[in-house]
C-alpha cells in the first residue's frame, strides 16, 4: 500500500479574464503572489520545502523553468529545487501527481505543487516568410544581397501569428479545441440550447457561490497602480438563454453549436497546494485538510479529447468499487459545455461504455447536485496550467463545507488525454 499523501492547505489567485490585451500580471507574478500568501500562513518556513513543482502550458521566454523562478521569488532559498511540468490542460494536476510520486518514493516529504498560466500574454509570432526574411537579411553580406531579400518582401508577411491559436490547435488532427467539442456535440446529439443552458447554470452557480463566500481559497492581487483584484472577473451575472442565443458559432461557423458563451474563457490565474507525507505532518505539527487517495491518466483520440475525464475517472471508480453517485461531489473542468455534457452522455451510453470502457453496460447519470456545485470554467475561466489544481483544491473545500467525504476532480486534456484524482476530506 502506498503511503498517504496529505493536503495541508491551498490557495489561488482570482481568475482574470483576458480582454484582448496583456493582463496586469505575468505568470510569474501570479504564481509568486498566490504561493507567497499560502506559505506565509504555514507552520514551516519556505526553505523547509523539499521542492516546488509548477505546471505551466505557456511560460513566457523570460520565465523559462518558471517553477524555479517562482520558488526563488517566494523566498524558498537557493537549496529548494524548483521545476516545471507540462501536460497541457492538466499541467497543474501533473505537478500534483509528480509531487505524490516523489513523496511516495521517499525522495520528498514536503512539496509545494501548483499550476499557472497568463494566457492574455501569449505571444504574437512572426509568420514563417517574415522569419525567413529576417534570416536572409542577417546573412546578407552585400547591398545587392539585401536588395534581393527586400524584393521578396510582401506586406502580408507582417501579419502576426496568434500564439494562443496555435497552442489551442491539435497538431495531429489539425483541429482547434473548440472543434473537438463540436465533434462531441455531433457524436452525442447535444443541442445548442443544451449547451447554452449549461453555461447559464454555470454562471448562476458561480454567482451564488461568490455571494455565499464559497471561494475562500482566493488570495487578492494588487497591481502596480494599487488596483485590487479580489474575485474572479469572468462571471456574467446577467447570463441568459436570450443573451447567449445572440452569439454566433466560433469554430464551425456554418454548422456549429459551440460559441464563446458556452466555452471556457481565456484567463490568467495560478493555484497551489501544500502536500506532505505522514512524517512531514508529524515533524511540523501540521493539520491536513484532506488526502489524495488515487490518480489516473488516460489517452484517447485527439479529436475526442473532451471525453478524457470519462476514460480517466472510470478506472478509479472500478478500483474502489464506486458508482458515479457514490461520490459526494464531482469537479469536472468545464472546457466547453458540450464537453461536459458529452462526458455525462458517454457514461449513460450503453454502447460507449461496453466498447470503449470495457464495462458490461452504461454507468448511469451523475446527479446534477453532485457536479460542479459552485459552477466551473465556463464562468470562471480556464488558465490552462492552473485549472487542474483549482478543481482539486475547490473540490476539497466544497467537500469540507458540505460535510462530504469523497470526490473526484477530473479534466480533459488537449492532445487526447484525461486526468482524474480521487480525494478524501479530513
Amino acid at each position: 500500500m502506498n503511503p498517504p499523501i496529505y493536503i495541508i492547505d491551498g490557495a489561488r489567485t482570482p481568475f482574470l479574464k483576458a480582454r484582448n490585451a496583456p493582463g496586469p500580471f505575468a505568470a510569474g507574478d501570479l504564481a509568486t503572489a498566490a504561493g507567497s500568501a499560502l506559505l506565509a500562513r504555514q507552520r514551516f518556513a519556505p526553505d523547509a520545502l523539499d521542492e516546488v513543482i509548477l505546471g505551466c502550458a505557456s511560460p513566457s521566454p523570460d520565465e523559462v523553468n518558471i517553477g524555479r523562478v517562482a520558488a526563488l521569488r517566494m523566498g524558498c532559498g537557493n537549496q529548494v529545487q524548483g521545476w516545471t511540468v507540462m501536460r497541457n490542460c492538466a499541467s497543474g494536476m501533473q505537478a500534483i501527481d509528480s509531487a505524490m510520486a516523489n513523496i511516495q518514493s521517499g525522495r520528498s516529504q514536503l512539496v509545494l505543487a501548483g499550476g499557472v498560466d497568463a494566457l492574455s500574454r501569449a505571444p504574437l509570432l512572426f509568420s514563417e516568410p517574415m522569419v525567413r526574411g529576417f534570416a536572409g537579411w542577417m546573412a546578407a553580406r552585400s547591398l545587392g544581397e539585401r536588395l534581393a531579400v527586400l524584393r521578396k518582401f510582401r506586406l502580408g508577411h507582417l501579419a502576426p501569428v496568434i500564439g494562443i491559436m496555435k497552442g489551442l490547435t491539435d497538431p495531429i488532427v489539425g483541429q482547434l479545441m473548440g472543434q473537438t467539442a463540436e465533434n462531441l456535440a455531433w457524436r452525442f446529439g447535444i443541442s445548442r440550447d443544451e449547451m447554452d443552458a449549461y453555461a447559464v447554470e454555470s454562471h448562476r452557480r458561480v454567482a451564488a457561490a461568490q455571494d455565499a463566500g464559497h471561494f475562500g481559497e482566493i488570495v487578492p492581487l494588487i497591481d502596480r497602480d494599487g488596483s485590487i483584484y479580489a474575485s474572479d472577473d469572468g462571471l456574467r451575472r446577467d447570463a441568459s438563454m436570450a443573451g447567449l442565443a445572440k452569439l454566433k458559432p466560433f469554430f464551425d461557423k456554418k454548422y456549429g453549436r459551440v460559441t464563446p458563451g458556452n466555452s471556457s474563457q481565456i484567463t490568467d490565474g495560478a493555484a497551489w497546494l501544500v502536500l506532505a507525507s505522514e512524517a512531514a505532518v508529524a515533524r511540523h505539527g501540521l493539520t491536513p485538510i484532506g488526502r489524495i487517495v488515487d490518480c489516473q491518466w488516460a489517452a484517447l483520440e485527439p479529436e475526442l479529447m473532451g471525453l478524457g475525464p470519462v476514460h480517466a475517472a472510470t478506472p478509479i471508480l472500478q478500483r474502489h468499487g464506486l458508482g458515479l453517485n457514490d461520490l459526494d461531489l464531482w469537479e469536472l473542468n468545464e472546457a466547453f459545455a458540450a464537453q461536459v455534457i458529452g462526458c455525462l452522455r458517454a457514461w449513460q451510453d450503453d454502447v460507449y461504455c461496453r466498447e470503449r470502457l470495457g464495462l458490461p453496460g452504461a454507468l448511469g447519470a451523475v446527479e446534477p447536485a453532485r457536479l460542479n456545485i459552485d459552477g466551473g470554467a465556463v464562468a470562471l475561466g480556464h488558465p490552462v496550467g492552473a485549472s487542474g489544481v483549482r478543481i482539486v483544491l475547490h473540490l476539497l473545500q466544497a467537500l469540507r463545507r458540505t460535510g462530504g467525504k469523497r470526490g473526484i476532480a477530473t479534466i480533459c486534456i488537449g492532445g487526447g488525454l484525461g486526468g482524474a484524482m480521487l480525494v478524501e476530506a479530513l
